[in-house]
Formats: C-alpha cells, sequence, structure tokens
C-alpha cells in the first residue's frame, strides 16, 4: 500500500485516507437526510471492503457488501426527496433489538472457527450496523441510537487493531450520529 502521511507513527495508506474522505461525506450527508447520500456510501464501502480485507476483519469486510447494497436500496427507496423520517413503535424496537442480540451470540463463534480476527466486536459491529443500514433505509429514527453505539464499538475496535485513523473517523461518527438523531428526532415527531 502507498504511504500518503505519516502522523504519529502511524502510516496512512492512500486507501485508508480516501475511504475514510468519503465515508465522512455520505455519513454528514446522511444526517441531513439527502438521496445523494448514497452514492458516497457505496464508494466509501468499496474502499473500506478493500482496506478490511487487508488486515482480515472478515465480518467488517463483509459488511461493506451490504453498505454497497443498502446504499442502491437506498438511492431508489428514499426519492427525489429525500428521508421522510418515522419512528418505530415499542414491539417493532424490540424485535429488532431481540434480532441483534440474538444473531450477534451467533455470528461470533462462528467467525471464530473460521480464524477471523476480534470475532466479538466485529460480529457487533456488522449486525448492529446492518439493521441500523436497514432502519435508514426505512427512514426510521431509531437508526441513529443504532449507530451511536455501532459507531461508539467500532471507535475502540479499530484503534485495538491499530487502524488509528480509521478509529479517529468512528469518533467522528459517533459524533454526527448524535447529530443525526436530533435531526431526525425533530423530523419524525412533526
Amino acid at each position: 500500500m502507498f504511504v500518503i502521511f505519516t502522523a504519529w507513527n502511524y502510516q496512512v495508506t492512500i486507501l485508508e485516507l480516501l475511504a475514510v474522505i468519503t465515508s465522512l461525506i455520505g455519513v454528514w450527508l446522511g444526517t441531513t437526510g439527502a438521496r445523494f447520500t448514497w452514492p458516497w456510501w457505496v464508494i466509501s464501502s468499496l474502499l473500506y471492503g478493500w482496506l478490511f480485507i487487508e488486515y482480515n476483519l472478515i465480518a467488517s469486510a463483509a459488511l461493506q457488501l451490504v453498505f454497497v447494497a443498502g446504499g442502491i436500496w437506498g438511492w431508489f427507496g428514499w426519492g427525489k426527496s429525500g428521508a421522510k423520517p418515522e419512528i418505530l413503535n415499542s414491539k417493532e424496537r424490540i424485535i429488532w433489538l431481540i434480532a441483534l442480540l440474538g444473531s450477534w451470540i451467533l455470528l461470533a463463534p462462528a467467525l471464530s472457527s473460521i480464524g477471523a480476527a476480534a470475532t466479538w466486536p466485529d460480529s457487533f459491529i456488522l449486525l448492529g450496523s446492518v439493521i441500523a443500514q436497514i432502519l435508514m433505509v426505512r427512514e426510521k429514527f431509531e437508526t441513529w441510537p443504532i449507530w451511536f453505539v455501532v459507531d461508539f464499538v467500532a471507535t475502540i475496535h479499530y484503534a485495538r487493531q491499530g487502524l488509528w485513523f480509521t478509529s479517529i473517523l468512528y469518533v467522528v461518527f459517533t459524533i454526527i450520529a448524535l447529530v443525526g438523531w436530533r435531526k431526525w428526532l425533530t423530523k419524525a415527531i412533526k
């Protein structure tokens, strides 16, 4: 990989830098509900898929394929006017929570059996992101609280893997999730 710069003895490759920049643009646009968020998600997901394969983070790499599919679904699902957030009812919230926890308990040991790195946090990030992505495409406000938790876990996880630049990105994502949470809640309760 071509190193573009070094910061505090951490070498940032052109691949990681481009993945970070395109991700920031895509996630920020998502807080606004702009339809144009989706092409940025697709581009950043392809870049991050490549990067995570380099680090043997299999679940994180697989997640990028989900994001690409979600980006295509979101582009057609939101329509030209963008997102119109709604709130899930209590029953739907419980179903999504059970789906997350149940699938996490099943996936982590499966990843471990194939030799993946950091299976518990990686599988949580994968499954939490899948659920958050589905809720985002379906224009549900609850996407943002889930993104907040997933991004917080990812910040720690990627730092432990030595992906410092990506970890900093996830600190920013955690803050952006709070912004999206507020913006979408305001739109949903109108």
